[in-house]
């Protein structure tokens, strides 16, 4: 099989893995040109650029989206731990991380994954807006409009995302915001903001995380959460995430400028061997929700299992979502 063309076509290539290997081992940090990019790829240069005090997770010049301007989209983005820096982003991340770390998941992961159809979409993309809605206080009754809300929202937050899936996500951040202030505990802008951010950074990944090991499953084993933790590693649903140079600097040994922009592919230094496990980032935004994630996914494949799918057949003309960062398997059948 072919190399992908370049590290974003990785994302949906069939089998992306030994062109990760062979940038880790020959181009760990270089500039694509033709992307005009620089691409981290082994796990030095990864851990350079997400732990570097030069790079920031958005463009200075544009903190925000221009597409999401004017709408309540960018009032929720633009107040997202994940998306900003500065004095009072680690004191933000303390708070969400606690927040995390306080959820016990377990009980409406099970709940949630008997009650949802057994069926791997709705599994895969129902769960965690149900889970997660539950454990913020969201009412019973109103989390199928919240999963639709989210189902809306998350993909207008995406790299290349289409001027279509902008506006449907530009109405459901309205609506979300709606919701949440009707909920008690969310009465400022910015607590509200990253109880919506806890939903849409689950959508992707968990979906992309149930999926996988689905596939993974297709080859018999008979421990499902070693499994799970084998997907995160080498066939991880995040594959890169992006940081913008804010002032010039040396990393990895490559002088970068400012306005140079860096595509970091965690799952190439998944597989760096000198490398740790980098799906979940590294340094100060670096994602507190892996047990969580777990959690949910784990409870939905078992609920898929009981119900008896189908998982060889599963496995047989898998092709990807299209996605920029996000590696999704969509089945061919249910």
């Amino acid at each position: 099989m072919s190399f992908p063309s370049d590290p974003i076509a990785a994302v949906t290539h069939p089998d992306p893995y030994p062109y990760y290997e062979h940038l880790v081992a020959e181009k760990p940090f270089e500039r694509d040109e033709r992307l005009g990019l620089w691409v981290a790829a082994s796990a030095e240069a990864v851990t350079a650029v997400l732990t570097s005090e030069i790079c920031r997770v958005r463009p200075p010049a544009e903190p925000v989206p221009k597409a999401l301007l004017g709408s309540s989209a960018a009032d929720i983005f633009g107040r997202l731990v994940r998306m900003t820096d500065g004095p009072g982003q680690q004191t933000l991340k303390r708070t969400v991380t606690t927040t995390l770390e306080g959820f016990d998941a377990a009980g409406p992961s099970r709940e949630w994954a008997r009650r949802l159809p057994a069926e791997p979409a709705e599994i895969a993309f129902r769960l965690p807006a149900y889970v997660i809605g539950s454990l913020l206080g969201v009412p019973p009754d109103d989390l199928p409009l919240l999963s639709r809300l989210v189902d809306d929202f998350a993909p207008a937050l995406a790299p290349g995302s289409l001027p279509e899936q902008v506006e449907r996500g530009r109405e459901a951040a309205g609506q979300l915001l709606d919701l949440f202030r009707s909920l008690s505990g969310f009465e400022d802008d910015v607590t509200r903001a990253n109880a919506i951010g806890f939903l849409f950074q689950a959508y992707d990944s968990t979906a992309g995380l149930i999926g996988n090991t689905l596939l993974a499953l297709a080859t018999p084993t008979e421990n499902l959460h070693q499994t799970l933790l084998d997907v995160i590693r080498y066939d991880p649903p995040v594959q890169n995430t992006r940081r913008f140079v804010a002032r010039d600097g040396i990393l990895a040994g490559r002088a970068l400028k400012a306005g140079d922009a860096v595509l970091v592919l965690l799952a190439a230094a998944n597989r760096d061997p000198a490398g740790n496990l980098f799906t979940f980032g590294t340094g100060p935004h670096a994602c507190p929700g892996e047990t969580l994630a777990i959690t949910i996914a784990q409870a939905g494949i078992e609920a898929l299992l009981r119900a008896g799918i189908d998982l060889e057949g599963l496995a047989e003309n898998v092709t990807y979502r299209p996605s920029a960062n996000t590696r999704i398997p969509v089945f061919s059948i249910q």
